[in-house]
């Protein structure tokens, strides 16, 4: 697929046929022809090169601004041809253009992209020269609706600038909101054109003009349909009988591992291998064929080169589903690809659907099922962990053991020649074992699917995602501002944004995220908060992290405060956070809970904060949280701070699906995450 940009006047031509303010402009090719066009159009005016080599236009001296005479249009005509051969000598000079010059004003950016999982995106912020250093954008996944669009320009940074800052007079935000409309159809409209950005686009107080278009466009249209498959039956998942191809009795195999760890497997077992007879502890066959009874799954771990054949036989045998723990396809590059493709037209000719290849497997604790190699397998529970790395389901279930964190399935996704994150987050969100979804991702091939599907599933359930390559380099060759800007990484949280998908950056953060969002109260109504705490320190730092993370604590009326004077000592801060002093028992906690639970119009989350004392216990702590939650709606986020003598009411809060953060910052910095989800706050801290 070949990629060539407009020239600017292509450009104009193109966004004034959707409405887009455009200025006057002629092409010329001789100095005497500038000076014509320049007085034709009116002093001031703009001239630049044309040349489909030279995209930054400034870099190479190709701009002159001010023109304002005929004199002044030939030199500037000729210093642009001069500086442009001498910034690149082999740049095909096709002319150059003589615009109108814009009169001063805002200068925002409207740009799009075609993302190879999303498709279509649209960019605003503040533009200019200096663009990419302020990085004041906002994006959306198209299509887009009047009020997306209203809300791209009023959530940037500079927007009191659009509204009228400091005894400034507002700029027209309605031509601003229409050239946005304009543009929205334009790209969606214009199926060849793969990106492009109008930079600056400058607003008046009346009115608006796209001073300068870069516009690329491919040879064939970009968007690319994907071919659909049948959904996964949910008891694909929930096998009764499984075989292992490639069993081993030799410990230093990876089929002797699989085999070991699905020894617990309740169900009918087999070890398939040909050379043995028996494999630990159990009647060996030689191959899939030779087992009398049904095969429901089916575990490959023999080299690449015999998967075809083990796949063949499978579909012969009548096995729904196989997992294919081997590597060696398409992660090896172009013979691997071809081989994978061959396991995959097999496979469909026989309706045989495919976890992996490449992959780690899939464990199911609360059924038994673990067709890994993990070292020892985790324990059931109620989180769901898919993951495009095997490396990262090892070191995740190595520390849940360690940290009592137990799942309701872990799944390695592999090549997704077949089954996909779609398939999982399905089956997942049907599980009834399933409270909440973790994923952590790569890359997804059919985004506009995966949003769909998401967007399903965390309606019911809460999916907190991991997503690698939030890095900039390899964005320096970028063809257009848009380009260096709106990275694949800021499209993927704009996707995650819209499907629901609270995305955080660590593995901590994802387990502390789940947790939290597990309880049947997932989600707080707002963004309103109180904070709760016989702490005088953590009572600061609570509104510090507030504010940081995008938290919004109320300010308690009077009556609230009349309330809470008739018990709190004389000498309590009278605010919020509420400090119930150093000294405060099970009884200050209780009434001052009461209090809150009879104001619930008032705030929507509580924030409760303990530290370990010999006035109070975390027992008697965690007994008041438990009263507190029964009797109100609203959100309860606990902190229990300190160590293991704060266990006991640690584990009282886990054991009715209440968790409790052992650290401060953690605790809001997941909230703000959520808030940034729910309610498109800046939550600044990484997660």
């Amino acid at each position: 697929m070949e990629r060539t940009m407009l020239s600017e006047s292509e450009g104009y031509d193109l966004l004034k046929g959707y409405g887009v303010p455009v200025p006057s402009y002629r092409i010329v090719m001789t100095p005497h022809d500038a000076a014509d066009a320049a007085e034709t159009i009116g002093f001031p005016v703009v001239m630049k090169i044309i040349s489909p080599q030279i995209v930054h236009k400034s870099d190479a001296g190709g701009v002159v601004v001010g023109v304002g005479s005929r004199e002044a249009a030939v030199a500037a005509f000729e210093k642009i041809i001069t500086g442009a051969k001498k910034y690149n000598n082999d740049a095909e000079i096709t002319g150059v253009i003589v615009e109108q010059q814009a009169e001063p004003g805002l200068e925002l950016i409207i740009g799009g992209k075609t993302d190879p999982a999303f498709g279509k995106v649209i960019t605003f912020g503040m533009g200019g020269t200096l663009v990419e250093l302020m990085k004041d954008i906002t994006l959306r996944i198209m299509p887009l609706d009047e009020g997306t669009i209203r809300q791209m320009i009023q959530e940037i940074d500079g927007y009191p600038l659009i509204k009228g800052y400091r005894g400034m007079k507002p700029k027209d935000e309605e031509a601003l909101v229409s050239t946005l409309m304009s543009v929205n159809r334009f790209f969606l409209e214009s199926e060849n054109v793969a990106e492009f950005d109008i930079n600056p686009l400058r607003l008046y107080e009346n009115g608006a003009l796209a001073v300068d278009a870069r516009v690329i466009v491919s040879d064939k249209p970009v968007h690319e349909v994907k071919e659909e498959r049948p959904p996964v039956p949910m008891e694909y998942f929930n096998p009764r009988s499984i075989a292992v191809v490639g069993a081993s009795q030799d410990s230093n195999k990876m089929g002797y591992a699989v085999m070991h760890n699905l020894l617990h497997f309740p169900g009918q077992l087999y070890p398939v291998n040909n050379k043995r007879s028996e494999i630990q502890g159990l009647k060996a066959y030689p191959s899939i064929s030779a087992i009398q009874a049904p095969v429901d799954l089916a575990v490959i771990t023999v080299p690449a080169i015999h998967v075809p054949r083990v796949i063949e036989e499978c579909g012969t045998k009548g096995v729904p589903m196989v997992i294919i723990i081997t590597a060696g396809f398409k992660e090896m590059g172009e013979h691997g690809k071809a081989l994978e493709d061959r396991i995959v037209s097999i496979a469909r000719s026989h309706g045989v659907r495919i976890i992996g290849p490449n992959c780690l497997g899939m464990i199911i604790p609360p059924r038994g099922i673990d067709t890994t190699y993990v070292h020892q397998s985790p324990r059931p529970g109620n989180i769901a962990f898919i993951s495009q790395s095997g490396a990262i389901i090892n070191t995740v279930v190595d520390m849940s053991l360690a940290k009592n964190i137990g799942f309701s399935a872990v799944i390695s996704v592999g090549n997704q020649a077949d089954l996909d994150f779609l398939d999982y987050i399905r089956f997942v969100g049907k599980d009834e074992k399933t409270k909440a979804i973790i994923l952590y991702i790569e890359q997804i091939t059919d985004g506009k699917a995966f949003m769909e599907v998401a967007a399903e599933v965390a309606k019911c359930k809460p999916i907190i995602a991991i997503k690698s390559g939030s890095s900039t380099r390899g964005q320096a060759a970028a063809s257009s501002h848009t380009g260096s800007l709106s990275g694949s990484y800021e499209v993927y949280m704009e996707a995650f944004r819209n499907a629901g998908i609270i995305a955080v950056h660590t593995l901590t953060g994802a387990f502390l995220a789940a947790q939290m969002l597990a309880h049947r109260k997932r989600y707080p109504k707002g963004k309103r908060a109180v904070v709760i705490t016989n702490a005088g320190g953590f009572a600061v730092l609570s509104s510090d992290y507030a504010e940081r993370y995008g938290i919004e604590m109320v300010d308690l009326p009077s009556e609230v405060i009349d309330e809470l004077n008739e018990f709190l000592p004389e000498f309590w801060n009278k605010g919020n956070p509420i400090d119930l002093l150093g000294d405060a028992s099970e009884k200050r906690f209780e009434k001052t809970f009461a209090v809150l639970a009879r104001h619930p119009e008032l705030w929507d989350m509580a924030f409760i904060v303990g530290f370990p004392n010999l006035v109070l216990t975390s027992e008697q702590l965690a007994r008041q949280i438990l009263k507190f939650s029964a009797s109100t709606e609203n959100r309860l986020v606990a902190t229990l701070l300190g160590g293991d003598s704060m266990n006991v009411g640690r584990e009282m809060l886990k054991e009715h699906d209440i968790p409790s953060f052992d650290e401060l910052d953690y605790t809001y910095r997941v909230v703000g995450r959520v808030l940034w989800q729910k309610f498109r706050v800046k939550a600044p801290g990484l997660l």
